[in-house]
């Protein structure tokens, strides 16, 4: 099951669910709106290697915003940090961004149960497109869980305090 809005600020109320900042307007009937912090990561690289971490610059959106080019993979993160027990947390675009063609993640919208972290989201456009800081980008919600869970716990991604280029590379070292 899918949390309501309602029982969304409820949970945020019981510190079952953590997001910071936390204003009900951003609340919607079964999810919250989530908004993109000011910079954004672009890796330099032409050809990106799985085995070694990929170089990256960090874009900074002005106030009048940044151009986005197609075909180039842009990372940004959430301006909210959140947290989680007992739910599934989920990432999508909000429907109004999709349709000017801005992607908010390629594969990465599922979270686990205990993430805690800013929200890496893996930004591609179709054409053009200026965006600009602290625009609501995105939205989460959560589901319910049904059976015993393990919380999250990652050396790589969990209580992240940036912007997170793939880590991958560690996985070939185990």
């Amino acid at each position: 099951m899918i949390l309501s809005g309602k029982e969304i600020v409820k949970e945020v109320k019981s510190g079952n669910i953590v997001i910071d900042p936390f204003d009900e307007k951003r609340i919607n009937p079964n999810s919250y709106n989530l908004r993109l912090y000011n910079e954004l990561l672009s890796y330099t690289d032409k050809v990106l290697d799985m085995k070694i971490p990929n170089r990256t610059e960090i874009l900074i959106i002005p106030d009048n915003g940044l151009l986005l080019e197609p075909g180039r993979l842009y990372l940004g993160r959430t301006l909210e940090f959140t947290s989680t027990k007992g739910f599934v947390p989920m990432l999508e675009g909000r429907s109004s961004v999709g349709r000017l063609g801005l992607y908010i993640h390629v594969t990465a919208g599922f979270g686990d149960i205990g993430f805690a972290g800013y929200w890496t989201l893996e930004i591609q456009c179709v054409q053009p497109i200026r965006v600009y800081p602290f625009v609501e980008i995105c939205q989460i919600y959560y589901h319910t869980i049904k059976g015993e869970y393990d919380e999250y716990q990652s050396e790589k991604y969990q209580n992240n305090n940036g912007i997170q280029p793939s880590l991958l590379y560690k996985d070939f070292k185990n």
